[in-house]
This record gives structure tokens, C-alpha cells and sequence, in this order.
């Protein structure tokens, strides 16, 4: 089990450094089996991407272009998680005013979150995501540098993105990729909605976990 952990987070890390180019990423935290360390031959890479306020269509935008491009974007349609393999599923993003995760809190988040390991940002900003957790979590879990914190600045070509990327235009345009995206959200969720689905659309939050059974599951075996 060590052997296939490392070589997932070896493959992961490998696939990380698009994060530095897209503008209004504040930080990228591995989520899922990376993170609790429950990792299976056809485990994918979950990820809690941390934006800007006011651009968060407009991230999901780029995230779903650019790693698409690569091929390294998770697209769960059907069963076979073998085509999602090694590739990385953005179910959550969120602003600012939404970095406290929201309720219900149990055993499952509480084990999920005390083990998020950031890979991309400054530390100043994940200790912010952190310190707003601190009170479901009952407990105040403080940054600690980890190799596998890889990039921790922005790139030029980001830098630049964000400089450049403002006022009306960028508004307008984070208004029609919220339109587009919100219709095939909702198109989305009529077609393939699986058991108890917590999913969040809105201008601060967008979490997709469209089957939840394996967290009743996790507090099953934990009681």
C-alpha cells in the first residue's frame, strides 16, 4: 500500500504545476484518498481549489480547459473508474467566504480535513482556510511546511493574467461562464444524481459530490 501511495502522489505531483499558470488560484489542497491515504489502483485525485472571490466560474473555466488539454481531468460518467485513473477531479472550489465547510460536519470531514495536504499557494493564505475550519474541526490546525508543497508562487504568466484580467470585461465574462456552467450543472444533475448527492453552485462555492453513500459508510464503521 506505502508503493502505490507514493507512486500516486509522484504521479500527482507530476500533474500540479498547471495550478501556477491559471489566474485567481489562491491555493490547491489534495483532498480524497490522497489525502487519508485510502488509495486503490483506479483512485483519480481529488482537490479543493481555493479562488479568488468574484472569479470562481471563471477558474473552473481554465481548470476544466487547461488539464483537459493534458488529458489529466477526471470526467465521472458510468462506472469504470479506470477512465478517471490517475487524473485529477475538481469537486470543489471556494472563495473566501466559503472556506468554512458547510454543515452537516461529521467523522468523515472531521478525518478529511485534518489531513488536506497543500500542494500550490502561500502559506499565509491556507492558514486563513484552516483558522475558518477551526471550529467544527475543534481544533486549530497550523501550517506546516511538506515536500509535497511544490509550488507556493504564482508565475509570471499568472501574475500577468490577473493583472491584466479586470473590471467590466472580466465581470461579464465570469457572468456568462456562470450561465453556461449553471445550465449544465443542472442538466447534469437530472441525468446522473446517485445516492444522497451534496452539491453547492453558487457565487462563493461550487462542491460536486454527486453520491455520498461511502460517507455514511466511513461513520458506519466508525461508530
Amino acid at each position: 500500500m506505502d508503493n502505490l501511495y507514493n507512486q500516486k502522489w509522484q504521479k500527482f505531483l507530476g500533474k500540479v504545476w498547471p495550478f501556477k499558470l491559471i489566474p485567481f488560484v489562491d491555493f490547491v489542497l489534495a483532498a480524497g484518498s490522497l489525502a487519508t491515504g485510502n488509495v486503490n489502483e483506479n483512485s483519480d485525485f481529488d482537490v479543493i481549489v481555493g479562488v479568488r472571490q468574484g472569479r470562481i466560474f471563471t477558474v473552473r473555466f481554465f481548470c476544466w480547459l487547461i488539464f483537459g488539454m493534458f488529458g489529466w481531468r477526471a470526467v465521472h460518467k458510468g462506472n469504470n473508474s479506470k477512465k478517471w485513473r490517475d487524473k485529477i477531479c475538481f469537486n470543489h472550489f471556494v472563495t473566501p467566504a466559503a472556506y468554512r465547510l458547510s454543515p452537516p460536519h461529521n467523522e468523515y470531514w472531521k478525518n478529511l480535513y485534518q489531513n488536506l495536504v497543500p500542494v500550490y499557494g502561500e502559506p499565509e493564505v491556507i492558514q486563513k482556510f484552516f483558522d475558518a475550519n477551526a471550529d467544527w474541526l475543534q481544533e486549530r490546525r497550523m501550517y506546516i511546511t511538506d515536500k509535497r508543497h511544490v509550488y507556493k508562487k504564482k508565475g509570471f504568466l499568472k501574475r500577468f493574467w490577473e493583472w491584466r484580467w479586470f473590471g467590466i470585461w472580466a465581470d461579464w465574462t465570469e457572468k456568462l461562464l456562470k450561465a453556461v456552467q449553471t445550465m449544465r450543472i443542472e442538466n447534469s444533475i437530472k441525468k446522473q444524481s446517485g445516492y444522497k448527492p451534496r452539491i453547492i453552485y453558487n457565487d462563493n462555492e461550487l462542491e460536486f459530490h454527486s453520491d455520498t453513500k461511502r460517507i455514511e459508510l466511513y461513520i458506519k464503521n466508525k461508530l
